[in-house]
C-alpha cells in the first residue's frame, strides 16, 4: 500500500477507538481518533478530565522524552504519542480529534500497524488544500548534546529518512534503513519498539516499562548476562520469574525485518517530526536517533521555519539586474524631488504588486539631526518610502502620471520592528488589498533589510489629478 501526503486535506470518515495498556504506566489506556473540520489540525483532549479543552500536537508541549514522547499543557497530559502521530502522518491525516482516556496512548503490539491501517482505511478527503508544507532550502546539521544523536537535513521534494544504528557487542550489531515518502508506509508501521536486556533494570527503577512484555516489544540480548538481566527486571516489576518470559526469550526472538530496529527508529522520527506542525519535504540522515534527539531537532528547526514563514513573501533582489524603472524614470511619475524622493528604483511591478529599492546613505541631510552620533533612518520615512512605491503602482495606470499627486489618508497597524541605518538597503513591497476605486489606494506595505522585516503597515492614499483641484 503506497501512500504519499495528498495536497488536499484529509480527516477520517468516522471515529476509531483502540484500547489496551500503556507501555510505561501498565495501566488501561484508550484512545479515540475522531473526524475534524479542515484546518483543525491534530489536537488532543483528555476525555477523563472534565472541560479538558484541546492541546495542539506541537513540540512546545513536549515535557519528557525518555523512551517515549510525552506532551502536557495545564491539566492535559498525554504520554507515548509517537506511534499514533506517525500513523496519522503515514495515512496523510491532517485534521483529527484525539480523545485520550488514561495516562498514555495504548502500546498495542509495540508498532503503529493497527493505527495506520485503520486510519488509512477510514481517511476522507476534504475540500480545502493542505498548505502547511515546508520545502527546506538549506542544509541543517544538528547534534543533540544530551543523547549524542546527530542529524543532517538536506533539501528535497519529499520526506526521505536514512537511519543508522550502531550497538556494539550485541547480536543485531549495525542496522541501516531508508524510507522515502510514497513507499509502503506499512513497512515502517509494522516495526516494533525494542529494548536491550542491559537496559531493563534501569528502566524498571525509573518505572518506565510497567506494561512491557514480549507481546509489545522486541527484547534484544546485549550479552552473556541477558538471562540474569531479565530475571532481575522481573523481580523489580513484581512478576513471577516463572511467567514464561525467560523461556520465550531463550527460544530466540525473530525480527520481522533484518532492519526492524532501524525501521522503528525511522517510525519514531516521523512521529516526532510531525510535532513541527508542518509537513517537511527534506532528506534526513539520522545517526542513533531517539526521542530526545528527535524533539531537540524539531525545536532547532522551528525557528528556521518561523523565519521562512515570516519572509515567505520577501521579494528577490538582484542588484545587477536592470530595473523596471530607474531614478530618472521614477521622476516621470512622482512629483517628489531631493531631499524627499525616497525610491531609487523599481524592480518589479504588476497590476497588484510593486517592489522598490531605497539605498540608505550617510550623506542624506536628515542624519544631521536624526540622531547626531547615532544615525537612524526614521520609521515615518520608511512609511513614506512605501507610500511613494505604492504611488508608482497607482500612477502606472493613469494617463499623464506627472499630472497626478498622491496624498496620505491614513495608516493602520503600523509596526516598526528593527532600526535602519546608513548602508542598509530597504526593499519596499506594496500589495493592493482592494481594487483602486475613485483614486483610493489601499495597500499592505512591508519593508525589508536583508532577512528582516523592519517595518510594515496598511497604507491608504488618494491620487488626485491637479487639473481637477
Amino acid at each position: 500500500m503506497a501512500t504519499s501526503l495528498a495536497r488536499r486535506q484529509y480527516t477520517i470518515a468516522s471515529p476509531i477507538t483502540w484500547a489496551g495498556k500503556g507501555l510505561h504506566s501498565g495501566q488501561p489506556a484508550k484512545v479515540t481518533v475522531a473526524p475534524a473540520d479542515a484546518g483543525f489540525g491534530i489536537k488532543f483532549t483528555c476525555s477523563d478530565i472534565e472541560d479538558s479543552g484541546w492541546m495542539l500536537s506541537d513540540v512546545k508541549y513536549v515535557t519528557s522524552t525518555e523512551r517515549s514522547t510525552n506532551l502536557a499543557f495545564g491539566v492535559k497530559k498525554v504520554d507515548t504519542v509517537e506511534h499514533l502521530l506517525a500513523a496519522l502522518w503515514g495515512a496523510g491525516i491532517s485534521n483529527a480529534e484525539i480523545h485520550v482516556s488514561g495516562a498514555e496512548i495504548p502500546i498495542l503490539d509495540g508498532s503503529a500497524a493497527d493505527f495506520y491501517q485503520a486510519l488509512f482505511d477510514q481517511r476522507k478527503e476534504q475540500d480545502e488544500e493542505f498548505t502547511k508544507i515546508w520545502n527546506i532550502e538549506e542544509v541543517v546539521e544538528f547534534t543533540d548534546e544530551i543523547s549524542g544523536a546527530s542529524y543532517i537535513v538536506l533539501p528535497g521534494d519529499k520526506l526521505e529518512i536514512d537511519v543508522l544504528l550502531s550497538y556494539n557487542g550485541i547480536d543485531v550489531g549495525r542496522q541501516f534503513t531508508h524510507y522515502s515518502e510514497g513507499e509502503n508506509f506499512n513497512d515502517l508501521a509494522e516495526a516494533r519498539t525494542f529494548v536491550l536486556t542491559s537496559e531493563l533494570e534501569e528502566l524498571c527503577k525509573k518505572d518506565l516499562i510497567k506494561g512491557g512484555d514480549l507481546d509489545n516489544a522486541v527484547l534484544i540480548s546485549s550479552g552473556p548476562d541477558a538471562q540474569e538481566e531479565i530475571t532481575n527486571a522481573l523481580k523489580l516489576l513484581n512478576r513471577s520469574v516463572d511467567d514464561g518470559i525467560i523461556d520465550r526469550f531463550n527460544q530466540g526472538y525473530k525480527l520481522k525485518y533484518d532492519d526492524e530496529l532501524a525501521r522503528h527508529k525511522a517510525l519514531d522520527l516521523i512521529g516526532d517530526l510531525s510535532l513541527l506542525g508542518y509537513h517537511l519535504n527534506a532528506k534526513i540522515i539520522a545517526k542513533r536517533p531517539g526521542h530526545t534527539g528527535n524533539t531537540a531537532l524539531v525545536k532547532h528547526l522551528k525557528p528556521i521555519l518561523q523565519k521562512v514563514l515570516k519572509l515567505k513573501g520577501k521579494p528577490y533582489y538582484d542588484p545587477s539586474a536592470e530595473p523596471v524603472y530607474d531614478t530618472l524614470a521614477i521622476q516621470g511619475y512622482l512629483p517628489h524631488r531631493y531631499p524627499f524622493l525616497l525610491v531609487d528604483k523599481i524592480i518589479e511591478i504588476s497590476d497588484t504588486l510593486v517592489v522598490g529599492v531605497k539605498n540608505i546613505t550617510f550623506n542624506e541631510a536628515l542624519f544631521q539631526g536624526h540622531f547626531p552620533g547615532n544615525p537612524v533612518f526614521p520609521g515615518v520615512l520608511q512609511m513614506e518610502a512605501l507610500a511613494q512605491t505604492g504611488g508608482l503602482l497607482a500612477l502606472n495606470n493613469v494617463v499623464n502620471p506627472s499630472e497626478w499627486d498622491t496624498y496620505f489618508l491614513k495608516m493602520d497597524n503600523v509596526k516598526f520592528k528593527k532600526k535602519v541605518f546608513p548602508g542598509d538597503t530597504l526593499i519596499l513591497k506594496m500589495e493592493l488589498l482592494s481594487p483602486i476605486r475613485r483614486g483610493i489606494v489601499h495597500m499592505q506595505g512591508t519593508a525589508y533589510v536583508g532577512d528582516s522585516i523592519v517595518s510594515e503597515g496598511e497604507l491608504t492614499a488618494q491620487i488626485v489629478n491637479r487639473n481637477t483641484l
